[in-house]
């Protein structure tokens, strides 16, 4: 039976196409599910757009967050029933399969009624974004510095707050920082600006920065902003670096073993496990479902960053936009109604 997906042929080539997609359960573990909204995650499906991530083979069908129906279930499946929507790591895809023990992509759970259909894949990069607070060591009173104000850095900026902080949020955008401040932000630096470093020391006071969280994903981002962390403070990276950057790394790793010891931590949301298990406090499953509270309950703010809800026949402008226009394309939804 055919239904449409999104495909990246080659590299930079984006069309709408349809593939075969037989719906009925072919294993104890799977779900069959229709696509009702999915959302870009910009910086890694635009990584392989451009053909920059090796476990990405062209042609084939971008995105990793679904939201829709239940249609199918194999006998195995105890977590969600026929006609339940789903929160999945789902493709930008009309119809897919989920094996809900696979590791990577099993993710399948249900959405609570509270919540709007269009928003709960924002659940994915708010997960995401909750990691850098989980391997944190973030108290209340504490000053955090978010570097990276796109989807997810505007989101650990808000969920650092939650957590007690007070936050300062650095982009080189005016548009990402006024956004931010939409969010409720409580300070935001334009890191373009000479003597920012300055700017954001005179906003932390007499406590320093205890807690860098990098976004950006840009090592000479990550360089510069430590040099703001105060003593026994941490640099947390969430955003994955993906370029080169040439630098004197003796002088940068000085800093960890030596005075003002400061802690390096990655935070990429699979050092948690998929589901909850006994003896592991958190997982994704987990803080997937903590996201969607807050989200349902407005207290994680995402009106300022849902730029666009678009037919999945508006792919190619959608990448497009989001390559050449970040300001302006931030969180892009594909509705599969519209097919």
């Amino acid at each position: 039976m055919p239904f449409p997906h999104i495909i990246f042929r080659r590299a930079g080539l984006v069309e709408l196409d349809t593939a075969t997609v037989d719906p009925v359960v072919s294993s104890p573990n799977e779900v069959v599910v229709r696509n009702r909204f999915s959302l870009v995650s910009a910086g890694t499906e635009l990584a392989c757009l451009a053909g920059l991530e090796s476990w990405f083979q062209m042609p084939g069908t971008p995105g990793y967050i679904a939201v829709g129906e239940v249609v199918a279930r194999g006998e195995a499946v105890a977590r969600v029933a026929e006609g339940d929507l789903v929160f999945t790591y789902g493709p930008h895809a009309g119809l897919f399969k989920i094996d809900v023990t696979n590791r990577w992509g099993g993710m399948c759970i249900r959405v609570p009624a509270t919540l709007r259909a269009d928003f709960a894949p924002f659940t994915r990069m708010a997960s995401i974004a909750m990691t850098s607070l989980r391997v944190s060591r973030i108290e209340l009173g504490d000053v955090v510095l978010v570097m990276g104000l796109g989807l997810v850095g505007n989101l650990a900026a808000q969920l650092a707050a939650l957590q007690g902080a007070t936050v300062i949020a650095a982009d080189v955008s005016a548009r990402r920082r006024e956004t931010a401040l939409a969010c409720g932000v409580a300070h935001v630096v334009d890191s373009t600006a000479p003597g920012w470093k300055d700017q954001v020391r005179d906003l932390a006071g007499r406590n320093g920065i205890g807690t860098l969280i990098d976004a950006t994903g840009v090592s000479s981002v990550i360089e510069e902003a430590s040099a703001v962390v105060a003593h026994q403070g941490e640099v947390i990276l969430l955003g994955s670096p993906r370029t080169p950057h040439q630098t004197d790394l003796t002088a940068f790793l000085r800093r960890t073993h030596l005075p003002p010891f400061v802690d390096l931590k990655g935070a990429l949301e699979w050092r948690f496990p998929t589901y909850r298990e006994e003896f592991v406090k958190h997982s994704v499953e987990r803080n997937s479902e903590v996201i969607m509270d807050l989200l349902a309950s407005g207290r994680l703010r995402i009106e300022p960053l849902y730029t666009h809800r678009l037919p999945p026949s508006k792919a190619p402008e959608a990448y497009a936009g989001l390559r050449d226009h970040k300001d302006n394309y931030v969180g892009v939804v594909f509705d599969w109604s519209q097919t």
